[in-house]
């Protein structure tokens, strides 16, 4: 079944936050199996940020969404991150966690997990509030444009980070080409690229909502990285496990390159 392409609007209009938040991120991640993508991310983060030693001043998020769980490594080794969204409804998710306002989404069980990777379950809310402290800024971004943040100007960052953004904002392949040399020009010659891809998926579900993913495959997404002019260190697939009615990917990459 052929899946509609779900555009700017239908995110601005259809995408409920906490919907994306109570189907995808309410687990405990200890409790999932190897094949759950949430626990994959964590550990490629890990894997990226800590034991990989990735570090700087300035990391930009690109498609950060409502979630937080993708700073979790990463605050320890940049002293300011700033977090990009398309949608203002997922701007103001993410910043009710960051205010600590009433009735912000419990990101604890996933804290824990990840400090968990770094030898210390129980630093979970020192974790917690070290992202607070380095998430400087959650900025408008739309990766169609060649600069994301226009009418903003950042100056070149250290690392760029994308989770789980581009394959759901593009609706071909040569609009994947073309997100990702428009998010490159965010970062300095010289700096990272960390970027986790569902692979083989053509639809997610939000609440009732079916929202369409491009279908990619790993030699699309390495061509892509190399020819926005980033050379690949590492990249490291899974195969996923998945209750088939929310979304039907098959597998998830993760890898970082290094900008020419």
């Amino acid at each position: 079944m052929e899946v509609t392409f779900t555009g700017k609007d239908s995110y601005a209009q259809h995408f409920v936050p906490r919907d994306y938040l109570e189907m995808y991120f309410s687990c405990h991640p200890e409790k999932e199996d190897k094949s759950s993508l949430l626990v994959f991310c964590l550990k490629m983060l890990h894997k990226a940020f800590h034991s990989g030693g990735l570090k700087g001043d300035t990391l930009i998020d690109i498609g950060s969404g409502p979630t937080i769980y993708q700073f979790l490594s990463a605050c320890e080794s940049f002293r300011e991150i700033i977090a990009t969204d398309f949608t203002d409804q997922n701007r103001e998710e993410m910043q009710r966690w960051l205010r600590k306002e009433p009735g912000a989404f419990d990101w604890s069980p996933v804290g824990k997990y990840a400090c968990e990777l770094e030898g210390d379950r129980e630093k979970w809310a020192q974790k917690e509030e070290k992202v607070r402290r380095t998430v400087k800024r959650v900025l408008k971004c739309d990766v169609t444009q060649p600069n994301p943040v226009a009418p903003l100007s950042l100056p070149p960052a250290d690392c760029l980070l994308s989770t789980l953004c581009l394959e759901a904002a593009s609706k071909d392949l040569p609009t994947y080409r073309s997100a990702l040399k428009n998010i490159g020009s965010l970062v300095k010659p010289g700096g990272h690229l960390v970027l986790l891809v569902i692979l083989e998926e053509t639809f997610y579900m939000v609440g009732q909502h079916q929202f369409s993913c491009l279908c990619l495959d790993r030699k699309s997404v390495e061509e892509a990285v190399k020819e926005a002019g980033f050379d690949i260190e590492w990249l490291e697939m899974t195969q996923l496990s998945l209750p088939g009615s929310l979304y039907d990917a098959k597998e998830a990459c993760a890898l970082v390159a290094r900008k020419h």
